[in-house]
């Protein structure tokens, strides 16, 4: 750790330039590797939240009336500022959720440049000119909806808040952003990023508080004209519910449980071992993690061996290690809801082939790498996501029946596949249902490509132009 680093020991919401730290009911937020507080979360009251409503109408007026190349320059400066801040921004967020050092650097360097990618995209948010007769014209404008209100998780605490803040802004947004509460300090850094690039304090608040009651004060103004949220299922299905009263513009990425498919004509060796070290990143705590494991029946043995073979030789400990390569699990819930999961997979009968227990290393949230293979459908780990680092793996005969078990959930995220056979590979792009397809690849995540799902894991993207889109208005100009 950085001899100079030092985790605030307070912290809380940013309104209008005053960062507000005292005077307000608080909660601990604590090291998920050791169980010790970090700091104290200073949480918003009622009025907090209406002067950020008033902060992000009054921002809104300020930001939009900036130039797109002024807009762009501010932007790329806070890219900059995130890239001289890495480690310093890595560490934090290594202590509040848990990750490994390694992926939380990997983490700040991808939001620097996906921040330096919406600058360039703030200078191409462009309309278009429709042929009319001499002396007439029809335009299409694209204009900013208005002041933003974004709601992300605890899992990727660097990333989660820039996806938010920087398309809102490069679109000429306002935003209010609530991160969550486990790790406000990596929110925080990422805030500070932006605000000392040169945005407006009024153009970006930072809030904290009880979800329930943030997002019931939040969403009821008028005044906020778009809602962003990363989460469950179930909670963004509320945020629906409460977006529609006021008709907002939503984003919803809810995450997903995906299948892999892993077809005989793979390196099964090389191909196990890519997606198990994909499906312990961030101890499985991951929207995109590869889950479900369909493969075909003449290699599952060969496969699960060699996934257990890297499984087993997981190094767990506290992130902040050189030599960890899964930390702890978030939060309590998590612990929970592996066990749960678990045991109810054993009692359908699953075979439990690793791990499904918690790891006794200190006093932190540590559960061991898990795999269960032979995995009945009637397990509820079948169709709830685990969010955590259990691994199911069952066995199919043909492509039909893979496909069948791939499409059979209500989530569409993400889904893999691994096959050397280029018609297959077709057909899988043509019949898989979810936003995001890895084939012979893990990597879903690009800062010029959209990300988001389908069905019930939501709608709208995030990243590459796609991004800008749920923050701009389409208007129609006739003249004559």
């Amino acid at each position: 750790m950085q001899e100079s680093f030092e985790y605030p020991s307070a912290l809380g919401p940013q309104l209008g330039g005053d960062w507000i730290t005292q005077g307000r009911a608080t909660r601990a937020v604590l090291d998920p590797a050791t169980g010790d507080q970090l700091g104290e979360l200073a949480l918003a009251s009622d009025e907090d939240l209406d002067r950020a409503i008033a902060a992000a109408e009054l921002g809104f007026r300020q930001w939009r009336s900036v130039a797109p190349a002024a807009r762009a320059s501010i932007l790329s400066t806070a890219a900059r500022l995130v890239h001289e801040r890495l480690e310093t921004v890595a560490i934090t967020a290594t202590l509040e959720q848990g990750k490994p050092l390694a992926e939380a650097r990997a983490e700040a360097s991808y939001v620097a440049s996906l921040i330096e990618f919406l600058a360039g995209e703030a200078m191409r948010i462009h309309g278009r000119v429709l042929a009319r007769p001499p002396g007439a014209r029809s335009l299409v404008l694209k204009e900013p909806v208005g002041p933003a209100v974004a709601f992300c998780p605890w899992n990727f605490p660097i990333l989660g808040p820039a996806r938010k803040i920087a398309p809102a802004l490069a679109a000429g947004c306002s935003i209010i952003l609530k991160p969550a509460e486990e790790t406000p300090a990596s929110a925080t850094c990422i805030a500070r990023c932006f605000l000392d690039a040169g945005v407006p304090a009024n153009a970006l608040s930072l809030v904290f508080g009880l979800p329930d009651r943030v997002a019931a004060r939040l969403l009821a103004s008028p005044t906020i004209r778009a809602l962003s949220f990363t989460g469950s299922v179930t909670v963004g299905k509320e945020l629906l519910r409460l977006a529609a009263n006021t008709v907002k513009r939503t984003t919803m990425e809810l995450g997903g449980h995906a299948p892999v498919l892993v077809f005989d004509d793979c390196d099964i060796e090389v191909t196990a071992a890519k997606l198990a070290m994909a499906k312990f990143r961030n101890a499985g705590q991951v929207c995109v993690s590869p889950t479900r494991f369909y493969v075909e029946e003449g290699i599952c043995d060969r496969f699960v061996k060699a996934f257990l073979t890297k499984t087993e030789a997981l190094k767990l400990g506290p992130g902040i290690e050189k030599t960890t390569t899964m930390g702890p699990v978030a939060n309590p819930r998590r612990i929970a809801a592996m066990e749960g999961l678990v045991d109810d997979a054993r009692k359908a009968g699953a075979c439990l082939a690793a791990g499904g227990e918690r790891a006794d290393l200190t006093s932190g949230l540590f559960y061991r790498p898990t795999v269960l293979t032979h995995v009945p459908l009637a397990a509820r780990a079948m169709s709830e996501e685990p969010f955590g680092p259990v691994a199911l793996i069952n066995s199919f005969r043909n492509v039909e029946e893979a496909l069948h078990q791939a499409n059979r959930l209500p989530y569409g995220l993400a889904a893999f596949a691994f096959t050397e056979n280029s018609r297959r590979q077709l057909l899988l792009q043509e019949n898989l249902e979810c936003g995001l397809l890895g084939i012979n690849t893990l990597a879903l995540s690009a800062v010029d490509a959209p990300f988001g799902g389908v069905k019930e894991s939501g709608h709208g993207a995030e990243d590459g132009p796609e991004g800008l889109e749920p923050y701009l208005l389409t208007k129609a100009v006739h003249l004559a």
